[in-house]
């Protein structure tokens, strides 16, 4: 009876620790098995994590990249801008002086002194439209051939008169007539490099015409700039009176 009970007990204590061997190796297999499944998925998390911080990283060089370009876009946008009005402010300025400094007269002989020692070497004219100032190619063309005779010419002047028809009022017509024969200076001024101080420029509106206003043909006749290229032959320039008044027309006193 002892010995049975002794090999019961032996019997049991070897199945205990086989139990024990046998629940110890299936948790180290259960381990093993799990890490092998999880270790990739924390990898490719931490690599998916990295990937991520980088685009971030990226989009945030190029916004500011983005950022840069735009504001040095628009510090050169505004730079061409401001560069653009001092332009445009330095050419009205210029045309403004050049404006002041056409003479401008009711007639030649009431602001050159000297104008008996003066001959015509040249002159042309050109035609407008019917209430228009506006040159076109055959008149540019005209003021060409016209320009083409100042070469070698010494002391010289350009008395340019504009005229009108007679429809419409006098002060109209006096405005007119100016704005018609200002296009041709500004014009030859701008092209052939003529100091304004050159040009004498006069406005006659419908005072005086070449032909009838009572047809369409004399009215078109009418609506013209006479241009005069006229030379000192002793190259002297022309003198003005002190006192002489420089208004385009007497309606404008």
């Amino acid at each position: 009876m002892i010995y049975e009970g002794l090999h019961r007990k032996a019997v049991l204590a070897v199945f205990s620790v086989g139990t024990i061997s046998l629940l110890f190796a299936t948790g180290c297999t259960t381990k093993n098995y799990v890490r092998s499944q999880t270790e990739p998925l924390i990898q490719h998390t931490n690599e998916l994590d990295d990937a991520t911080a980088k685009n971030n990283r990226d989009l945030h060089d190029v916004d500011q990249r983005a950022q840069a370009g735009v504001q040095q876009a628009q510090s050169s946008a505004n730079q061409a801008s401001q560069q653009a009005q001092t332009a445009s402010q330095a050419a009205s300025q210029a045309h403004q002086s050049a404006e002041e400094a056409i003479n401008q007269a009711d007639s030649l002989k009431s602001v050159v002194a000297n104008l008996d020692d003066y001959s015509q070497v040249a002159e042309t004219s050109v035609h407008f439209a019917f209430n228009k100032a506006i040159l076109t190619r055959g008149d540019k063309e005209e003021l060409d051939d016209f320009a083409a005779q100042l070469n070698g010419t010494k002391g010289y002047i350009v008395e340019v008169t504009g005229g009108t028809d007679s429809v419409g009022s006098a002060a109209y017509n006096y405005d007119l007539s100016q704005r018609r024969a200002r296009s041709v200076v500004q014009y030859l001024a701008s092209k052939y490099g003529i100091p304004p101080h050159k040009f004498y420029l006069i406005g006659i509106g419908k005072d005086e015409y070449v032909a009838s206003n009572h047809t369409s043909e004399g009215r078109a006749k009418n609506r013209r700039v006479e241009i005069q290229l006229l030379s000192n032959m002793k190259g002297q320039e022309p003198t003005a009176p002190a006192q002489t008044s420089m208004l385009a027309n007497p309606a404008q006193q």
